[in-house]
Formats: structure tokens, C-alpha cells, sequence
């Protein structure tokens, strides 16, 4: 796990080292053990890294690496899994090179060497960006894993192409020139992160995961090229569609339990996050499994008992007899560590699940330099009950006229949150805990959609494009949502949700949070084999009697009793609303300071005003809304000065 970067259009000048110099160390936290940069003056080319020594800790795996015979030099950020059986194939097809060590990268380079960039894609297990000059087609290459695990941001700065892990290295050389894209902007208002391809910054972009970029000179910069993409029909689809149900959950284990084998190789301690759910608590059984040594695990709790699963990972530690460390975190401690998130997420990010991510991942670096995790079990297997409430939903509503539905919407909105809460409070218990005034307010905004795309993208917002709460920016500037539709409607959604929302928000908040800490992560649920395997399944093969992922929990079971996991999913979040009243009030009274908004110029002040007084009355919940422009406005009080 490593940091990278680069620069192409200094010509026969040292400007373009010095630049990279300043970039890579912008990426220390990335590679404390190692940094260095490689220059070819003749051609314009700086490539830089920042090295987080995992496999081969010698010499022989440091990077810029050059290939044998000249031609390639690599810089490469992540892990291939793969690399033994890529290496033997090498050897075998006669391959007479002289390995110098025994690092994933030089299997990488020398893959490339033999069989090009776009086939050794294709032959790759990992999760990894990477940059690759070919000094004689003058082209450099920069490609990123299926899943989007690593991170890779580039564009033309001042006439130069640049690329990095990070936005901080590129505003380390070209602060000056960058300029923030209201366009991106208003995206971050609504979902809490900047969508792929777009970043923050006018000119700079994400490449998309499972794809590779050729830039032949500063005048060629060519499309992004899709090298992968998960399946919608395939010969296993059929297959598994006539499976038993053992011999489904079987087949999910044998992959599993390959991919999380192939991640515990390290030359480094290694650990595992445990929360305490169906992902983690998997991933932990299987690495028990094929260890004969007690592994660690490392979980985080909350003082607040609706949020806190750590007695539940403790009971799952003590089952499978792993070594357990565990620390919760306070308002005191999420306040500490607020004035740290700017420099941490270096665009704009508001998952508030960011705070225990940095923390747990600190705790942990205190022990091991490589955690598991269970991250992409949700998305992959239908785990969300989201997806059966909108397919639900959509179905039921979806024949009624649109003007019917913007009717009832508005009858809906006639109460505020709070008081449907009121309204709620004289039901049973049963039911008071599947509804409340905040989704009712939420489902509210829903009806009125038109497809289920908008229904679905909607209901992973929070300011809605119609609220119009950036300026110069209009609701229909922000870009319509759409996607291919199908007869499954839940299939619909895990589409979405591992394109987007996956690795720009959830791999985006542990990738950043454990490398602020040097802390490597893994997950084993974001095999692609593992993520081919779990869209070859039917719905109806994941969800069972109204509850998803259950494949998973089938497995599970062959490892914990049920009753230690047998609950409804509390997910991974801080008591946001209550903290937004409370401990973090002064902080965020001063960022949302009527006289600041204006200010800057960046929001309707009315709308955000509204919007804090309604969240301290208790009218509405309004602290996700609001936790997105505190983050922006956090980011832009350090990326201003």
C-alpha cells in the first residue's frame, strides 16, 4: 500500500522532479518506510512514490521500479493477490529473467513486459493503481482495480498532465491553478461525496475503477478505456439458477475462503476489523479457519447503546478464540478529530462513519500494519433492507398516475417529521420501530419520482437537486439519474450501489481513513471472482424470508451460533443528530455563521439556516443535510487559506 504520483511536460528541466518531490511528500502518510522519484528529462516524465513496505521489505521492492530491459517504468499503490501463480506463469511460458526479490511488483512489471498492459489487466487479482511510462511508445498508462480500492486522480494542470493518490499532492505543486468545480459541488451537497469521474476541482478527475487511460502527449489525453464489468447474464447465472441451496452457500464459501487465503500473505503483522455483523464476523471465521494461530481483531463502540455493536463482536472474538482489542469512542473524541478531516479527506466527504473508520484503523496500526475487512458484503449480497423497501415501494406505486403520487407526496409533507413522530407514538411497539417521521418525510419526497433510478438515487441523497442549496447552480444542471432497467428491481440497486456509491463513498472513507494511520486494508468480499459470483445469483437466492445476504448468514452459521448475529443491522454510524445538538454545536454555529455563507458565496444561507434552526427545535432530523455542508465548509476553511 503505497502512495503515487507523476507529472509529463517538463522537458529538459528539473522543474518537473521538483514538482513530484513536493507531491509525493504530500503522500508520506501513504509510505513512511520509502519515497523516492524517477525522471526521464528528455521526454517531459516525473514519476513519484511513497512506499508502505507489506511484501519484500528489502531493497528489491522499492519503487520507481524499471523493467529489465528498459523499456517500462512502473509506480504501483495497492496489492496483487495473485502474484505467485502470475509469476510461475511467466516462468513457465519462458520467461528468462533474473527476479531480483519477490515483491508483487516486479511480477507486475514483468507481466507488462511480456504481455502488454491491457492482458495483464485481465490477469490480475488485487486491488492497485498504478502508472506504467513505455519509453518507446512514448505513452504512459495509468489503470485502477475492478472494484475501486485504490485511488487515482488526474487531469491538465498549467499545461501538464498530473496524476496522483491523492488531491493534497497535486495541490501541493498547483495550489495556485486549482479552481473548485460548483458543478461537483452541488453533487457533494447531495449524496456526501463527489461522484466519480468528476473531483472537487475544475479539471481534475477519478479514473473509474476496473479502467485504463493511454496519454500520449499533453495533446492526447484518450478516453478512459473499461477493461471489466460485472456480469448481467453468464453461463454460471444459469447454472446456479438450478442449484441447491447447500450447494449455493457451498460455492460462496469455497470462493470466499480462496480470497480471504490469498489476502492473509504478508511480510508484516496482520489483523481484522470486527464489528460485530455478518461481513466482518465471516471474514474473521474463514482467516481463524486457516490460521493456526489466534488472529487479532479490533473492534470500536459507542457510550450510546443504539449504536453500539462492540458487546457483539466481543462474544464472536471470545467464540472463535481470536485476540480482541476494542475502544469507544466518545463526543470527545469525535470532536478531536474533526479539525483532522480536512487534511485526512482532501475533498469534501461527509459519510459521518468516517470518525470510528480513522479511529478503529489508528487503534489498530498500534498492532498490525494490514487489517481485514468485511466491506462490499452489503452491496454485493443484497444486505441492505433498503432494497426490498424501495422495490417494494416502486412496485406498489409505480401504475399510479404522477400527478396521484405528487398529491399524496404533498398530503404526506403536510406534517413535519416531528409530528408524525407524535402521530406514531400511539402505535404498537412492533410497528413503532420500522416507522417513524423522519422516513415517513423521507418516503414523502419518494413518491413523486418517475422511474425507480430517480426513487433510488433520491433516496441515497440528502439535499434533493430541487433544493437548490448551491449557488449558480440549478436542480437541472446537476444531471438526471438513469440506468438500464430490468425485470429485478433489487438488482437494479446493487448495480447503482457498486458503481457509485461503494468507491467513491464507503472504499473512499476506509482508504483514506486507514492510510491517514499507514494502516494497509483488505477486503475479501471485493474479490472480483467473489463479486461475479454474488451477480450470478437471483434475488431470490439472496434474500430469504425478508432478510438479505443469505448466503452469507448460511455460512456464518458453520462458524457462530445464530443468536450472536441473528439481529437487525445497525450499521457502522456516530449518534450524529444528538452530537449536532449537543458537543459539536459550537463548532458547527461558527461554520454555519449566517455572515460566513454569505459570505463565501457558495450557499443559499437562507436554506442552511433554515435547515440548522429546524434541527435544533427538533422539527426535523436534519443532521445528515447539514453534516454535508460542515464538511465542506471544514474543508474549505483549510484548503482556502
Amino acid at each position: 500500500m503505497c502512495g503515487i504520483a507523476g507529472v509529463v511536460g517538463w522537458k529538459l528541466d528539473q522543474q518537473g522532479a521538483v514538482a513530484v518531490g513536493k507531491m509525493v511528500d504530500a503522500l508520506i502518510h501513504r509510505g513512511p518506510d520509502d519515497g523516492a522519484v524517477w525522471s526521464d528529462a528528455d521526454n517531459g516524465v516525473s514519476l513519484g512514490h511513497r512506499r508502505l513496505s507489506i511484501l519484500e521489505l528489502s531493497v528489491h521492492g522499492s519503487q520507481p521500479m524499471v523493467s529489465d530491459n528498459e523499456r517500462f517504468v512502473i509506480v504501483f499503490n495497492g496489492e496483487i493477490y495473485n502474484f505467485n501463480e502470475l509469476r510461475q506463469k511467466l516462468i513457465k511460458s519462458g520467461s528468462t529473467r533474473i527476479w531480483r526479490g519477490h515483491s508483487d511488483t516486479e511480477v507486475l512489471l514483468a507481466a507488462i513486459e511480456a504481455w502488454g498492459v491491457q492482458t495483464t489487466l485481465e490477469h490480475l487479482v488485487g486491488m492497485f493503481a498504478f502508472a506504467v511510462w513505455d519509453k518507446v511508445s512514448k505513452t504512459i498508462t495509468l489503470a485502477r482495480d475492478r472494484m475501486g480500492e485504490k485511488p487515482l486522480y488526474y487531469g491538465i494542470v498549467g499545461n501538464r498532465f498530473v496524476f496522483s493518490s491523492e488531491l493534497k499532492a497535486v495541490k501541493a505543486a498547483f495550489g495556485g491553478d486549482l479552481r473548485i468545480d460548483r458543478h461537483a459541488l452541488a453533487k457533494f451537497v447531495r449524496y456526501g461525496y463527489v461522484p466519480a469521474p468528476e473531483s472537487i476541482y475544475e479539471g481534475i478527475k477519478k479514473l473509474e475503477p476496473a479502467h485504463y487511460l493511454n496519454v500520449d502527449s499533453l495533446s492526447s489525453v484518450h478516453t478512459p478505456v473499461s477493461y471489466w464489468s460485472l456480469p448481467k447474464s453468464s453461463a454460471l447465472r444459469d447454472e446456479l439458477f438450478h442449484t441447491s441451496d447447500k450447494e449455493v452457500v457451498d460455492i460462496v464459501g469455497e470462493r470466499l475462503s480462496a480470497a480471504v487465503k490469498s489476502q492473509m500473505i504478508a511480510d508484516v503483522p496482520l489483523g481484522a476489523f470486527l464489528s460485530g455483523g455478518v461481513d466482518s464476523s465471516l471474514v474473521v471465521s474463514l482467516m481463524q479457519s486457516q490460521s493456526t494461530a489466534s488472529i487479532n481483531t479490533y473492534t470500536i463502540g459507542f457510550n450510546e447503546p443504539e449504536f453500539d455493536e462492540a458487546p457483539y463482536a466481543k462474544a464472536i472474538a471470545k467464540h472463535l478464540g481470536t485476540n480482541h482489542t476494542e475502544f469507544y469512542l466518545s463526543a470527545d473524541d469525535a470532536v478531536s478529530i474533526i479539525p483532522h478531516l480536512p487534511e485526512i479527506y482532501d475533498e469534501p466527504f461527509a459519510d459521518s462513519s468516517q470518525i470510528p473508520t480513522i479511529l478503529v484503523s489508528r487503534m489498530t496500526k498500534q498492532h498490525v500494519s494490514v487489517a481485514l475487512s468485511g466491506d462490499g458484503g452489503d452491496e454485493l449480497f443484497a444486505g441492505y433492507p433498503r432494497y426490498q423497501i424501495t422495490a417494494g415501494l416502486w412496485a406498489r406505486i409505480e401504475k399510479l398516475p404522477l400527478p396521484t403520487r405528487r398529491i399524496m407526496a404533498y398530503s404526506l409533507r403536510s406534517l413535519s417529521s416531528k409530528g408524525w413522530d407524535n402521530v406514531c407514538s400511539i402505535l404498537p411497539g412492533s410497528v413503532r420501530t420500522k416507522v417513524n417521521g423522519r422516513r415517513i418525510y423521507r418516503m414523502s419526497e419518494l413518491l413523486a419520482s418517475e422511474n425507480l433510478a430517480q426513487m433510488y438515487t433520491g433516496l441515497m441523497s440528502q439535499w434533493q437537486p430541487t433544493d437548490n442549496v448551491v449557488l449558480g447552480i440549478s436542480g437541472q444542471d446537476q444531471g438526471a439519474v438513469s440506468w438500464e432497467s430490468a425485470d429485478d428491481y433489487i438488482e437494479e440497486m446493487r448495480r447503482w450501489d457498486v458503481s457509485q456509491y461503494l468507491p467513491d463513498d464507503l472504499l473512499v472513507k476506509v482508504d483514506r481513513g486507514a492510510m491517514s494511520a499507514s494502516l494497509e486494508t483488505r477486503a475479501p468480499l471485493l474479490d472480483h471472482r467473489v463479486a461475479e459470483l454474488a451477480f450470478s445469483l437471483s434475488s431470490s437466492q439472496l434474500i430469504k424470508n425478508g432478510v438479505g445476504k443469505w448466503p452469507l448468514r448460511e455460512l456464518l452459521k458453520r462458524y457462530v451460533p445464530t443468536s450472536f448475529f441473528d439481529r437487525p443491522k445497525a450499521g457502522f454510524s456516530i449518534p450524529l443528530a444528538q452530537w449536532l445538538r449537543g458537543p459539536l454545536r459550537e463548532w458547527a454555529e461558527e461554520l454555519l455563521a449566517e455572515e460566513r455563507i454569505k459570505r463565501e458565496g457558495y450557499f443559499d444561507c437562507q436554506k442552511i439556516r433554515s435547515a440548522w434552526l429546524q434541527h435544533q427545535n427538533g422539527t426535523y432530523d436534519r443532521g445528515l443535510h447539514l453534516w454535508n455542508i460542515l464538511m465542506f465548509q471544514s474543508w474549505l476553511d483549510k484548503n482556502s487559506r
